[in-house]
């Protein structure tokens, strides 16, 4: 049973509150505050040392609980009161004073924050606490003397924040007044010499050069300090190689992998890169090359089919299904030697081959062999999602990385997703001739782009005769799939399944688990500089749990190789707001920076293809070009293109965003005729007219007329 009931306990806070609103106001109305600087304390200062030795008790009880009262009240005064401590009473009495007062004051705060706050807070802002819950879940006591010793967040703040948390009142106390005392010692010390000061002379004084030399190094200090006390209770059940073999190395030899190996071996490091598969990862042998050569035969096939729309009356394209995934192959092939173990081997990289065991922050274990190295990067990669639906397990299903072993031509081609990968490969096997169904759970496909993308690409798969099951969900195999739309439940016949649900990162087995790098989704955490828990450990590509692009990775693989090989030093932050990414459908879909939903009070700009020169010429006027703006400025925040060379199209719009470059540079920019690249400079002319000077171009209108007169 509560000792409170909720009325009385209810009543009790709105007295506390008022109470203390009402003590603010009287601190405001009387001036209080202005009795605390360092000006009135020289002025009282000699009728102060006299009534401090005849009333020692009382003047030093009477400061202990001014002191209290304002911390504990949350009064923004602690750095003054604590200059005063030193200035009036000398460093040592100052600071045992001020620590317990600053202690009690803080616990007060803690405990008042806690009556009045806790409970409505976390019901309404549980979400905006977690930080500090998690900070206080994973380092405990360590994270509030981090927090006492580095002031980023105030004094006050810190008190009231800690009161929302779960931490004990005592422990909160005792890490308080340790945590503050290395702080309370310099400002204490501060205020003993800026009491000393009795004119101009007095600032060429070596001791009060010293004391604001200790006021500015102080914080720089104490991030140190918390540093090597993170780094040493991180690091201290390991064993550290006095010599290492390595500055790094990588573990996967994907997109990822390989450049990071590259800017380690170009810098003039020794990098060891390890690969148990195949070199060139997913993108090279299952993912960006295949998928794109098999994509460009389709196309080939389907102009093959508007072969009248150019003049010419009719063109057969024979194939054979085998000889198009030979095609496939040889493509991989002729890009193979660019990711090849000789090539890295050449450059000075040590290629192992073989499956690499994580035995601790320092070591790897390849074929038996452990290596050293003082900076790890992970590069693993993912592996298909295979959805838990009853049956599938009787089912021989195709994923991205099998579906390029096959030799025949699939009659129905069922395909799971409706993301990048499931639309692509619909409409390549749709043109190949395969009687494609494609089942999203989602309404929309491309669910990620803009609702206009995806009911263009709905509206020209549909018109290509590609079958669309959207918003249904899955239930079973019975061997057909069983799923359940709008109007109930129906069995759809298929004759090869391909699984196009995303993928999962590959982290699993080789020793990440006991280190406690794997995160619920089978991703490594990492901070924004790819560092994992261990700041020697870092991670790229698709265990970063971002965008699994190919590029992505090579962008965050030259951040993570110079953050490892350069730290302490200097240590750069993964910027993704000008990350691009591209759809290879027909037409290309391609983005780069906010979309409406994340910039929902943007300014929309649109121009269509239909009216571009160069998509008259090629027959390809299906799309757009549609720009996000900072309403009343030029400002650019987004670009969403739908066009037959989309993909090539997004480059400049990816360099804008990221230098800043407005819709009126983009408009002055000289774009040769007729390239598809005009349409960037188009868009920008559409946005100026809407925002052209009407007021002028009235008056100039009147001007020219004059003139004709």
């Amino acid at each position: 049973m509560p000792i409170l009931s909720k009325k009385t306990g209810q009543g009790l806070k709105l007295a506390l509150f008022f109470g203390l609103v009402g003590l603010g106001v009287l601190v405001w109305f009387f001036g209080l505050g202005d009795y605390l600087n360092l000006g009135w304390l020289k002025d009282q200062q000699t009728r102060f040392v006299d009534l401090y030795e005849q009333f020692p008790v009382i003047v030093l009880a009477s400061y202990f609980l001014i002191y209290l009262a304002f911390t504990g009240l949350n009064f923004p005064s602690s750095t003054l009161l604590t200059l005063l401590a030193g200035a009036l009473f000398g460093f040592i009495p100052g600071l045992i004073l001020v620590s317990f007062a600053s202690s009690l004051g803080a616990l007060t705060a803690f405990g008042i924050s806690r009556f009045l706050l806790k409970d409505s807070v976390e019901a309404r802002f549980g979400a905006k606490l977690e930080k500090i819950n998690q900070g206080l879940s994973e380092d405990g006591v360590f994270y509030l003397l981090s927090l006492r010793l580095i002031p980023v967040i105030p004094f006050f703040m810190v008190n009231s924040l800690m009161g929302l948390t779960g931490i004990r009142a005592w422990t909160f106390y005792w890490a308080s007044q340790l945590g503050m005392i290395p702080g309370t010692a310099v400002y204490v010390y501060a205020g003993l010499e800026l009491s000393r000061l009795e004119g101009l002379s007095g600032i060429v004084e070596p001791r009060l050069w010293i004391a604001f030399s200790l006021l500015g190094l102080f914080p720089w200090f104490a991030r140190w300090l918390i540093r090597q006390i993170k780094t040493w209770r991180l690091y201290r059940s390991f064993d550290r190689p006095k010599h290492f073999d390595y500055n790094l190395i990588v573990v996967g030899a994907g997109a990822g992998g390989l450049v990071s190996a590259y800017i380690g071996q170009a810098v003039g490091a020794k990098v060891a890169l390890i690969e148990g598969a195949q070199m060139g990862g997913d993108c090279l042998n299952h993912g960006c090359v295949p998928s794109k050569s098999l994509i460009n035969t389709a196309k080939l096939l389907r102009l093959a089919g508007r072969s009248k729309e150019f003049g010419i009356n009719k063109m057969d394209a024979q194939f054979d299904f085998a000889q198009v995934m030979d095609s496939v192959k040889n493509a991989i092939a002729s890009i193979e030697p660019h990711d090849s173990a000789q090539r890295y081997k050449s450059m000075g990289v040590d290629c192992i081959q073989g499956w690499a065991q994580v035995l601790d922050p320092f070591r790897v274990q390849v074929n038996g062999q452990v290596l050293t190295g003082r900076h790890l990067i992970l590069a693993t990669g993912a592996k298909p999602r295979i959805p838990e639906l009853p049956g599938i397990e009787e089912i021989d299903y195709l994923t991205s990385d099998s579906l390029w072993e096959i030799r025949e031509l699939p009659k129905r081609l069922l395909i799971l997703g409706g993301g990048p990968i499931a639309c692509e490969l619909a409409q390549a096997f749709n043109s190949l001739g395969s009687k494609v169904i494609l089942v999203n759970r989602s309404p929309r496909l491309l669910a990620k782009e803009e609702p206009a993308v995806s009911e263009l690409i709905k509206t020209i798969f549909l018109s290509q005769g590609i079958e669309l099951h959207l918003g249904v969900k899955t239930l079973a195999f019975t061997p057909n799939l069983q799923v359940e739309g709008p109007s109930g439940e129906y069995e759809i016949p298929f004759d090869r399944l391909l699984l196009a649900l995303g993928r999962n990162p590959i982290g699993a087995g080789m020793g990440l688990e006991k280190l406690g790098l794997l995160g619920k989704n089978g991703n490594i955490d990492s901070d924004p500089y790819l560092r994992t828990r261990f700041p020697n450990i870092l991670v790229v590509g698709d265990q970063v749990g971002g965008p699994q692009f190919t590029h992505a990775a090579a962008h965050q693989a030259w951040h993570a190789a110079v953050n490892a090989l350069f730290s302490p030093w200097k240590a750069f932050k993964v910027d993704y707001s000008y990350l691009p990414r591209v759809t290879f459908t027909d037409p290309q879909v391609a983005q780069v920076g906010a979309t409406f939903d994340q910039a929902p009070g943007a300014e929309v700009t649109r121009y269509n293809l239909v009216e571009l020169d160069r998509a008259l010429i090629e027959r390809e006027t299906e799309g757009f070009v549609q720009v996000l703006t900072q309403p009343g400025t030029d400002k650019i925040l987004g670009v969403t293109l739908v066009g037959a060379q989309a993909g090539e199209m997004i480059h400049q719009w990816t360099l804008a965003l990221k230098e800043g470059i407005g819709l009126n540079k983009i408009l002055a920019q000289i774009h040769p005729y007729p390239t598809w690249g005009e349409a960037n400079k188009a868009v920008a002319g559409v946005w100026k007219k809407a925002h052209s000077p009407k007021r002028v171009l009235l008056w100039l209108t009147h001007y020219f007329t004059w003139l004709r007169q």
